[in-house]
């Protein structure tokens, strides 16, 4: 991702309904997680998600390759460390919670990633990882967003699995907008999550959010995977992750 995408992230990530979503949905999350400890958010880019954490009273370290979003974060009063996902310069057994929130699919070596989460967490520690699903929803759009991938439900699982990780819970989102944003990918290979939208779109889409929350659909197909795992008490990790 370039300098003038990083900077665009930073423009709109506070108000923008799709880093919103994001935001409140790991939220959600931790309550899940007991009293706020020590954690890692991976891939953090210019820090959004490292700040929310910190308000809910966690340590919060984030790291990211790009070095335009490392300044930015620590502008706004992240500890951002420039780093790799796939070799992170970070303690074995060190971190409480760790995100990697839409990451992965940016990366060939996806495997390596995901063990390298596995064994910065504590036994005990939580995973908390999302990527886009479904590869029939491949498009143009996936490529200027320079993924590689998008998963299924169960490579997700394996990946985890894999690592050394156990699954607790596996979730759709965007199931609501999934027809929307099929029809528009296909159409144009911009970047609509970063993409400045009319305030009255804007809001349009938060609100199909907020509806989709209190509907039992997390086990449909979406346009995102979530998943939280968890690192077993007693299984040791490898340097090359795994048990």
């Amino acid at each position: 991702m370039d300098t003038s995408e990083i900077q665009r992230i930073a423009r709109i990530e506070d108000a923008n309904w799709w880093y919103r979503e994001r935001r409140a949905i790991v939220s959600r999350e931790l309550p899940h997680l007991g009293v706020p400890g020590v954690a890692l958010d991976v891939g953090a880019a210019t820090g959004g998600t490292a700040r929310v954490l910190q308000r809910r009273g966690w340590h919060v370290t984030a790291v990211d390759l790009n070095p335009d979003a490392v300044a930015l974060a620590r502008e706004r009063g992240v500890d951002a460390h420039q780093g790799d996902a796939r070799y992170l310069q970070c303690p074995t057994s060190r971190y409480d919670l760790v995100l990697a929130l839409d990451v992965l699919e940016h990366i060939e070596e996806d495997a390596r990633a995901a063990a390298e989460i596995a064994r910065v967490l504590r036994p005990g520690g939580v995973a908390l990882v999302s990527v886009p699903c479904d590869m029939e929803l491949w498009s143009a759009h996936d490529v200027a967003a320079g993924r590689v991938r998008r998963y299924e439900r169960q490579d997700l699982i394996t990946l985890i699995e894999d690592a050394g990780l156990m699954v607790e819970r596996l979730w759709s989102a965007g199931v609501l907008l999934r027809p929307l944003l099929r029809r528009l990918r296909h159409r144009s290979p911009r970047r609509e999550d970063l993409a400045p939208l009319p305030p009255p779109v804007n809001a349009a889409l938060a609100r199909l959010c907020a509806m989709e929350r209190r509907l039992p659909v997390s086990g449909r197909p979406g346009t995102r995977v979530f998943v939280r795992a968890r690192r077993p008490w007693g299984a040791a990790i490898g340097a090359d992750g795994g048990p």
